[in-house]
């Protein structure tokens, strides 16, 4: 007799059934599991025996063996513990089998049989609607696999109480949805003293996803004006917020199984390797830049990471989305981010200062951001020279606006994209608009591609760089409300593309 029970196998964002088969059968005693499981896989047999030992529950003195269907799908990870024992128990008569077969299971096992939390429950909560099944998991697990709404979730603290579940013992009472975190709001765009060029730029890029690029010397504010980015931003609405926490649930990264509809942000180190950035290493995790799908990353210190991790950001910018291409694994991950590049001047960060600059001025500027490829470069919609702020000015009150009236703008401007681009699922703000959609939207009037051309003619722009100008531009007139594309909404478009060309 062979007995089934369900649960994933990740790829990805997307879990893919698995189907768990246990068959008893008479022979030497063994107990073996196959179907290609990793290191975590093959050891469940052992945290499995000594679980249902806990339970006082004999194995029959014959040979099991586990198979885990499609047996060429790669298994990883310690979440199998729990379906493998649920269809042992099933094929030797202590479960019900059909309690088992209509039910995704997963969750790790303690020795003593506790269920430990596991990283994946929200997308195999989808997995188990789409199947129409229940999902079994641990208790920790159940508020965030909640959230999907679509099908039971059953939150069990150890593996005594699903047996008891399952057999009608005591039932177990449906898991119900974690909080929603409420965003941080302690960092206002109020505080800055000065920089008004660039909180416009924040703006403009908050309001249509434009890429940024910060350059400016030690201590001028270019952290903290990127760390009141997300401020700025509308609240993830319900779609994003659920395929935002998909990402972070893989990761274990969802706080006690809450669902944030704050923006994420995400701020590597320099030091940080291309796997950590992109994504990758064992089980070909995804990457900084995944997790920061549908919000802001921030590189400080731009120059600095590698020149491999800085290459690879350059298809993933402009898609959105990346291949992680293993030797055993080709997943694809959701990146649609807003890039945004912190960097001093040069190597000492006083190019612009001749009594602080090195003596290599100003070759030594030209080297350092030189790190940076032209095609790379090429990306970056907004480019702010951030200056010092004096420090007079520091004891003066502050001046700007508060987030709260920037973000009501942005809302604005946002909420016009989204009519805008209705018709269109691929693109959602104005930095995704591209070929017919683009001439669509952005046409500009006889002054303004007189001045365009101008631009491209003098500075050399490359197609790519024409484009992005355009849709800086469009954002631009939609924070003015207008729908028309005027000189001046292409002027300032162009006064932050070109601030390196103007400037050199």
């Amino acid at each position: 007799m062979v007995a089934r029970a369900y649960t994933v196998a990740f790829q990805g964002i997307d879990a893919r059934l698995v189907e768990v088969q246990c068959a008893v059968t008479a022979g030497l005693p063994g107990f073996s599991i196959v179907g290609l499981p990793d290191k975590a896989v093959s050891e469940a047999r052992d945290r499995v025996r000594s679980a249902l030992s806990a339970l006082a529950i004999a194995l029959p003195a014959k040979r099991i063996t586990i198979n885990l269907s499609p047996a060429d799908l790669p298994k990883e990870g310690s979440h199998f513990d729990l379906p493998i024992a649920l269809a042992l128990l099933a094929a030797i008569g202590i479960l019900p089998e059909d309690a088992v077969a209509t039910a995704v299971a997963l969750g790790e096992l303690s020795l003593d049989g506790r269920l430990i939390a596991v990283p994946g429950a929200l997308p195999a909560a989808m997995t188990a609607a789409e199947e129409d099944r229940s999902l079994i998991c641990p208790a920790a697990c159940g508020p965030e696999a909640a959230w999907v709404g679509q099908c039971q979730v059953i939150g069990a603290a150890d593996l005594g109480a699903v047996i008891r579940h399952a057999t009608g013992q005591a039932a177990l009472d449906p898991a119900e949805p974690g909080e929603v975190i409420a965003p941080p709001g302690d960092r206002d765009l109020a505080d800055v003293k000065g920089q008004e060029r660039a909180k416009r730029a924040l703006e403009i890029a908050a309001a249509g996803r434009h890429h940024l690029m910060l350059v400016g010397t030690p201590g001028s504010g270019k952290s903290m004006l990127a760390a009141r980015l997300p401020g700025l931003l509308p609240p993830l609405t319900p779609a994003e917020a659920l395929e935002t926490s998909m990402i972070q649930s893989l990761c274990g990264v969802l706080e006690e199984g809450g669902i944030s509809r704050a923006r994420p942000f995400r701020e590597p180190h320099h030091t940080a390797s291309m796997a950590a950035i992109v994504g990758g290493g064992r089980g070909a995790r995804p990457g900084e830049i995944s997790l920061a799908h549908n919000g802001v990353l921030f590189m400080d210190e731009f120059p600095e990471f590698s020149r491999t991790v800085l290459e690879t950001l350059r298809q993933p910018v402009e898609t959105g989305e990346v291949m992680v291409a293993r030797a055993n694994a080709h997943v694809t991950y959701p990146c649609r981010f807003l890039l945004v590049a912190a960097a001093n001047p040069c190597k000492c960060g006083y190019l612009s200062d001749p009594a602080r600059a090195c003596a290599r001025v100003p070759q030594c500027g030209a080297d350092y951001l030189g790190r940076i490829s032209g095609p790379l470069m090429d990306r970056f919609d907004l480019r702010v020279e951030v200056p010092p702020v004096a420090f007079t000015d520091l004891d003066l009150p502050a001046t700007g606006e508060p987030s709260a009236t920037v973000a009501e703008r942005v809302a604005r401007a946002r909420a016009r994209q989204s009519a805008r681009f209705d018709a269109h699922p691929t693109a959602r703000q104005n930095a995704d608009a591209e070929g017919r959609l683009l001439e669509e939207i952005a046409t500009p009037d006889a002054e303004g591609r007189a001045l365009l051309g101008q631009a491209a003619e003098r500075f050399g722009l490359s197609a790519r760089g024409y484009h992005r100008i355009l849709r800086v531009a469009r954002t631009i007139a939609d924070l003015d409300g207008s729908d028309a594309l005027r000189r001046p909404h292409l002027a300032e478009a162009l006064s932050f593309r070109l601030t390196a060309q103007l400037s050199s």
